[in-house]
């Protein structure tokens, strides 16, 4: 019985010992995903959130001239509201934002009365200092700027705070001598009143940094920021109402739709005679790889140089007797002949890509498979078509989605040739982030080319498939 009981025991042993998880090739992969999380996925998750989301149209409206007040409400972004009152604050450290330095000054007023009170510190030239460290001790009162008057003063308030909502001390007369005896970092309050949209009013405070004063005398502000954001379309919808998305999106789709056909047949073409059995064949390869060492900016210099009126291909019409004087090219009014000389620089400059992505795959494809089909009586155009590229499928796969991919990103080489006459996505991406300084919507622009790229991919991989795929 124990002879069985050995007998049985030894292959389930075997058995367990060889399901054993083999966690080398996880521990090996884990540097690449968290190099994918970091500087991919959690960049592209925060740069897609700003198509989504703002961060600064909402100003929370508090019961108290505090940022530990409780919320009352939220104003949007440029909402008007009634200024009722306002509030200074000491602070000893400073808080969420921006704080005020004020001085308390004992002085004389115009009449030689002693005068003690608080003033804004730009209302004070201090005196020099042995250290720009050692605290302000004395100074004198500035003149106030846009004044006519022969002696103007400057108000001293009580406490510190807003004009028109603080206690004035009295007047003090400008170049009069003082002495600081406190030195304050203040926060700034406003109580105001507002009505919302569906008619409800709410009253609150906001610091003063959100707060944008419209007419003084009147009491009437605005929020000029918030502190906080909300989800949204709106920028979404203004890239939609974009008076460039159409004209950027149809010249991206036009260039893509003229580009890579022409890319891939030169391509294959250059492969071919890489891969052929002509002496001399392995010199085409680093012929051809030239455009791969050359920038996209200095590609469109380059094709721009040649399209000009004294470019090479003007001096070859002259020369030939073909146009009397240079015709030019590069012309708002003649955007084809733009799109011709993008489409020129980019086949030259990226062909070199896709043709390096289809001599490997040439370089997989056995010969053995190609001389049957040669012995078979197969030409030329016979093997290509039912041997070469059937069996080219996966880099043609991989290649068609590089290339799509780099084609709604075509930008330096459009810029270079066409400046603002011409424009695509890509562009319209770095106008709204560089000049409209709005990163919102170029959040929406790149998110958009994103979903383009994606679309295409899941199409090349759907439609481009090998036979064991299609079986798979």
């Amino acid at each position: 019985m124990s002879a069985i009981t050995k007998t049985y025991n030894a292959p389930v042993a075997q058995i367990k010992k060889r399901r054993r998880r083999n966690w080398t090739p996880y521990f090996l992969l884990l540097p690449s995903l968290i190099y994918l999380a970091m500087f991919f996925a959690w960049p592209m998750f925060r740069s897609l959130t700003l198509a989504f989301r703002t961060t600064d149209t909402l100003l929370t409206i508090r019961d108290a001239p505090d940022f530990s007040g409780d919320a009352v409400g939220k104003l949007q972004q440029n909402s008007q509201f009634q200024l009722i009152g306002g509030q200074g604050n000491i602070v000893e450290t400073p808080g969420e934002t921006g704080t005020e330095v004020w001085f308390h000054i004992n002085g004389e007023d115009a009449d030689g009365n002693p005068l003690d009170g608080w003033v804004f510190e730009r209302t004070v030239r201090v005196d020099d200092r042995e250290n720009d460290d050692d605290p302000a001790t004395s100074g004198i009162i500035r003149r106030p700027r846009r004044t006519e008057e022969e002696h103007p003063t400057v108000p001293v308030y009580t406490r510190p705070g807003p004009a028109g909502f603080t206690e004035i001390a009295g007047q003090i007369v400008a170049e009069t001598p003082v002495i600081i005896s406190e030195v304050a970092d203040v926060e700034i309050w406003y109580q105001l009143r507002a009505e919302k949209d569906n008619g409800d009013v709410i009253e609150g405070w906001a610091a003063k940094d959100f707060v944008d004063i419209i007419n003084e005398s009147e009491g009437l502000a605005r929020v000029d920021k918030g502190d906080s954001g909300e989800w949204t379309t709106r920028f979404i919808e203004r890239m939609i109402n974009d008076r460039a998305f159409i004209p950027a999106v149809r010249t991206t789709f036009l260039l893509m739709a003229l580009i890579i056909p022409i890319q891939f047949v030169v391509a294959i073409t250059m492969s071919l005679v890489i891969q052929s059995r002509l002496k001399g064949n392995s010199l085409f390869l680093y012929v051809f790889s030239i455009p791969l060492g050359v920038s996209d900016l200095a590609t469109g210099i380059v094709w721009f140089a040649i399209f000009t009126q004294r470019g090479y291909i003007n001096s070859f019409l002259t020369t030939l007797g073909l146009v009397d004087q240079p015709v030019t090219f590069i012309d708002p009014d003649k955007q084809h002949f733009i799109i011709l000389a993008i489409v020129l620089a980019e086949v030259w400059r990226a062909t070199s890509i896709v043709m390096v992505i289809v001599v490997s795959g040439l370089q997989a494809i056995p010969h053995e498979t190609l001389e049957a089909a040669e012995l078979f009586g197969a030409s030329f155009w016979q093997r290509l078509r039912h041997v070469i590229l059937p069996m080219l499928k996966p880099s043609l796969q991989v290649a068609l989605i590089l290339r799509t991919i780099l084609a709604f990103q075509v930008f330096a080489v459009v810029i270079a040739i066409a400046g603002r006459g011409t424009t695509v996505l890509a562009n319209e991406t770095f106008l709204w982030y560089d000049e409209f300084r709005n990163n919102n919507v170029a959040a929406a622009y790149a998110g958009f080319i994103l979903l383009l790229s994606m679309i295409t991919a899941i199409f090349y991989l759907r439609a481009v498939r090998t036979q064991e795929e299609k079986a798979g």
